[in-house]
C-alpha cells in the first residue's frame, strides 16, 4: 500500500487561507467542498485534515494526523508530543500582558498577587515562574480584553498584532512573553515512506519560501565597472556575465535578497549599472 501523508490544518481563518495558499504554491492540487472535514490532494500523495487550531497538536501526537500546520502559540500552550518540523514565517503575533493604560507597569514583579486573564495558562504560569512571580490565573477561551473592566483581572495575557484592540479597550501592552509564527509540527517518528514524503513536501516549500526572499535582477554595466558591481550582486556563486552587441558593455543577471533590495538597487546605480530589471521569482532551488 502506498504512504499517504496526512496533513492536518486549520478549517477557517487567516491561518488556514495562508497555509493553503502555501500548499497550491507547492504545486500541489486538491478538491475542498463547502463543510467538508478531508481534501484529497489530486497530484502529490496527501489528505487534509479540516480541524479546530486548538485540536491539531493533538491529532498529530496522536497519530491521527501525520503533519500539521499551527501556530506556534497553540503548540506551546497545548505541549503535545510532537516537534516543530520547520517553520512557515507567516501568521506572526505575540502573546503579551497588558494592564489598563492609566496605570504604571513596574515590570514582572509588580503582577504579585494580581489576577490575570488569558486564553494561555501555561506559557502564562511559565513566564510568571522563570520570573519568580505568584499570580492567580483566570483562564477564559474569549473576549480576554475585556476582563479588567468588568473586575475579573487586574491584567491580561493576550495576542497581539496591531495593538488596536487592547487600545479601544482601555489597555496598554506592556510586555511580551511569547513570539510565534505558523509552523509545521510532526509526530516524533515517522515511517520511512512518510518521513520521505515529508522531505520532498519541505523541499517544495522552502523553494517557495527562498523565491519569496529573494528576487532577479538584470542589468547592463560598463566593463570597467564588472568587478565593482560583482561585490554588490554576488549570487547564489557569482553572477551571470553576457556579451551585449557593444562591446564595451556586458549584460549582468543575479540574485538579492529582499532585504537588501533597495540598498543594492541604489548602490549599483552608483557604480555605473544602467537598465536594472528587477523580477520576482516564482521557485528558487537551492
Amino acid at each position: 500500500m502506498n504512504d499517504i501523508l496526512r496533513i492536518a490544518v486549520q478549517k477557517s481563518g487567516r491561518l488556514s487561507e495562508d497555509s493553503f495558499a502555501l500548499i497550491k504554491e507547492c504545486g500541489i492540487d486538491f478538491q475542498n467542498g463547502i463543510g467538508q472535514l478531508k481534501a484529497q490532494a489530486t497530484n502529490f500523495p496527501a489528505e487534509f485534515l479540516l480541524l479546530r487550531d486548538d485540536d491539531i497538536p493533538g491529532y498529530v501526537a496522536d497519530g491521527v494526523a501525520d503533519i500539521g500546520i499551527v501556530g506556534e502559540n497553540v503548540m506551546a500552550e497545548k505541549d503535545k508530543n510532537v516537534i516543530i518540523a520547520h517553520r512557515l514565517g507567516f501568521s506572526k503575533c505575540r502573546l503579551s500582558i497588558a494592564i489598563p493604560k492609566n496605570e504604571e507597569y513596574r515590570g514582572a514583579g509588580g503582577l504579585e498577587g494580581k489576577n490575570i486573564a488569558t486564553s494561555y495558562p501555561k506559557i502564562l504560569q511559565k513566564f510568571l515562574h522563570e520570573q519568580g512571580v505568584s499570580a492567580n490565573i483566570h483562564e477564559i477561551s474569549g473576549s480576554v480584553e475585556i476582563a479588567p473592566s468588568i473586575g475579573l483581572a487586574e491584567a491580561i495575557c493576550d495576542l497581539v498584532s496591531s495593538g488596536s484592540t487592547l487600545f479601544t479597550n482601555g489597555l496598554k501592552e506592556v510586555e511580551t512573553i511569547f513570539r510565534s509564527e505558523a509552523v509545521l509540527i510532526s509526530q516524533i517518528s515517522l515511517s520511512e515512506g512518510k518521513a520521505n514524503l515529508l522531505n520532498k513536501l519541505l523541499f517544495r516549500i522552502k523553494s517557495v519560501q527562498n523565491a519569496r526572499k529573494n528576487k532577479y535582477i538584470l542589468l547592463n554595466a560598463p566593463k570597467s565597472k564588472v568587478e565593482d558591481i560583482k561585490r554588490l550582486i554576488p549570487g547564489m556563486r557569482s553572477p551571470s556575465i553576457m556579451e551585449l552587441a557593444d562591446k564595451d558593455w556586458v549584460s549582468m543577471h543575479s540574485v538579492i535578497n529582499e532585504n537588501d533590495f533597495w540598498n543594492v538597487i541604489e548602490a549599483l546605480r552608483g557604480a555605473g549599472a544602467e537598465g536594472i530589471l528587477v523580477i520576482p521569482i516564482e521557485k528558487m532551488i537551492l
